[in-house]
């Protein structure tokens, strides 16, 4: 698409960013959906954070992802921020509205609207969360918002599960939270009806390793993985040749990024075609 004096600008600012998918995502979308808008990646230093909020006001760049190291001090420079993202404590997406940026998150937002376009049930459900970075963090939050009965957090280390159980029985005191290690046996997590590894572990170029044996998950667990390079993870593959559903981690991928486009846009983008397209690429 040609660029113009009324084409749309939005960006990506993080550091790293060399690897992110993003601009590929959105100025797809942007093509097939003829919109008139294009979509760069700036790696921005975390001592750069406020001047780069101050130029983008200044030249007017309608809207921006956030990424690693700044999703949370982002929002002392923002203008407002929506529920969701106060619920966080972090936003991953900015609209600049006249100059006002308001912050959004759409993290575990994209994985629960992932679940529901695949009607799959959320409500009084039983989560077994496997590890408790960031994305664990944000994902089980909203799951415990839609209402789940339980979850558990497997990590390494029982420190950071601790922090997010504790967070999610103070904000929704009905939900059960445990937490344990990544040796948890059958029994232990016979309960299971979503399992999602937000771990790294199966990422290129470990792609021989699994976080968790789903051979020990109920028959009937659908299990999630958000790692996407490779696209069918170990993880995901040993869990369909036992019968199991799954979901990768592209189509949570993708919604996070669509859904960010929805706010800009204010209006809904075709997320399957996006998703069918990178299933076509070599990633």
């Amino acid at each position: 698409m040609q660029i113009d004096s009324n084409t749309k600008l939005y960006c990506l600012i993080g550091h790293p960013i060399s690897k992110s998918l993003s601009p590929d995502i959105h100025n797809y979308s942007f093509e097939q959906n003829n919109i008139n808008a294009k979509y760069m990646a700036f790696d921005v230093l975390e001592e750069n954070l406020e001047s780069s909020i101050k130029g983008i006001k200044a030249l007017g760049i309608n809207g921006f992802n956030v990424t690693i190291p700044h999703k949370v001090n982002i929002i002392k420079y923002l203008d407002d921020i929506d529920e969701e993202a106060k619920l966080l404590g972090a936003v991953n997406t900015v609209k600049n509205v006249n100059g006002k940026l308001i912050g959004f998150n759409t993290d575990g937002r994209g994985f629960i609207q992932v679940l529901k376009d695949k009607n799959i049930k959320i409500k009084d459900k039983n989560i077994l969360m496997i590890g408790a970075g960031g994305a664990a963090r944000a994902i089980s939050i909203i799951l415990a918002k839609e209402g789940i009965n339980k979850i558990k957090i497997l990590n390494r280390t029982k420190e950071k599960s601790i922090e997010i159980i504790n967070e999610i029985k103070e904000k929704f005191p009905n939900v059960i939270g445990t937490y344990g290690t990544l040796s948890e046996n059958r029994e232990e997590i016979s309960d299971t009806d979503i399992a999602i590894n937000c771990t790294s572990i199966g990422m290129y170029p470990d792609v021989n390793c699994l976080p968790i044996d789903p051979n020990i998950f109920p028959n009937d667990t659908i299990v999630c993985d958000i790692v996407y390079k490779p696209l069918l993870t170990k993880f995901l593959k040993v869990s369909q040749e036992i019968g199991l559903d799954t979901i990768g981690g592209l189509d949570m991928l993708i919604y996070q990024g669509i859904l960010s486009e929805e706010i800009w846009l204010e209006k809904n983008v075709d997320k399957n075609m996006v998703i069918n397209w990178f299933k076509k690429r070599k990633l």
